[in-house]
Formats: C-alpha cells, structure tokens, sequence
C-alpha cells in the first residue's frame, strides 16, 4: 500500500457498549465518510456487512469475532483502555492490526485505521503468496514427471529438460507447473529432438 488510504463509503461495526466515548468515536468516523454501526454481540458479516472493525479489546470474547488472526476476513482495530497482555494478546490473536486506546482522542482514529488496513493488506498479500508457493510445491512432482518425458524425448540431462520446460512456459504465457501438467495430462504433446 503506497498511498494513504480515504475511507468514504466505508462500513464500519463497532463492537462495544455504548457509553460516551464510543459515541466521540463514531462522530469521528462519520467525519471520514464512514458508516457506522455500534452493537455488542457477536458479528456476522452476512448480517453487517463490514470493510472495518473496531472491537473492545477490554471485555472482548472469542465468539465476538467469527475468525481467527490470519483469517480476519476485514481489516481490525483493537480498543484497549487497559495494558493487560492477555487482551492485547487476544486483540492480536484475532487479527488487529492496529490498538487504538480508550478514551479515545479524535486524532488517533486515522493513525488507527490506516495502520489496520495496511496490516489487512500486507497479511492477505503474505497469505496468496504462501498458497502460490505451496501449489507449485504440491505439483514439483509433476514438473519432474514432465522433465523426464522430455529428457527420454530429447536424450537430454535434467537442466536441459527444464530449459525447455521454461521455454515451452514463457512461448505459452504460463507458469512452469501448469505447461508441465498439460505435458503429463498429454493435452501438450513432448518436444521432440530436432
């Protein structure tokens, strides 16, 4: 995320009592253009839809949250008005990705949810990556299936054959793994020696 991001048309649910300092809360949140929804029960994002939010980390339960950290489906700030590392512990175990501490002051609202979306962001991008990572893992048996139809094709070494596996994906626009799965599936035929 380069740019600082605008929260207009932004959803946000607030899971806290409501008392006066969440009601300076979600004056400042509405002063971003964020809808809010103040309620304390658990959340369903079917429900209310959400693209942020704010929990009260002080008195918050498991079942408040229908995630865990790395599955926190919407960025998160935790409210913490104690320094307890129990619910700092809990508040990061169910994905916050910025603490905002209670009472709050209008000018730490904004810190807060650019910092919570960043660590939404970085922590979504570092998942896709892993299961990409993970997937050509999975099919590295493939990949040398392929490279040994090629090396008995062409009566070539194993750097040979991936040299013209990597060929053969970069003439295609496609990554190594799914040429050497058309290879193996015989829906792209072996090259042979010229």
């Amino acid at each position: 995320m380069t740019r600082t991001p605008s929260f207009v048309s932004w959803r946000a649910a607030i899971l806290h009592r409501a008392d006066d300092n969440i009601e300076r809360l979600k004056r400042q949140l509405e002063r971003l253009g964020v809808t809010v929804l103040v309620q304390w029960k658990p959340l369903e994002l079917a429900e209310t839809p959400a693209d942020i939010v704010l929990v009260d980390a002080d008195q918050g339960w498991d079942d408040l949250l229908p995630w865990d950290g790395d599955d926190a489906p919407v960025p998160m700030v935790a409210l913490l008005g104690s320094e307890a590392p129990g619910r700092i512990a809990w508040a990061l175990a169910k994905g916050a990705g910025a603490i905002m501490a209670k009472p709050v002051i209008a000018s730490s609202v904004y810190p807060a949810l650019v910092l919570a979306t960043h660590a939404h962001h970085e922590r979504t991008a570092v998942q896709a990556r892993i299961a990409g990572l993970e997937e050509r893992l999975r099919l590295r048996p493939i990949v040398y299936d392929a490279m040994r139809s090629i090396m008995a094709a062409q009566g070539t070494d194993e750097a040979g054959a991936y040299r013209i596996l990597c060929h053969l994906a970069m003439q295609r626009r496609l990554i190594v793994e799914h040429v050497a799965a058309a290879i193996v599936a015989g829906h792209e035929p072996v090259p042979r020696a010229m």
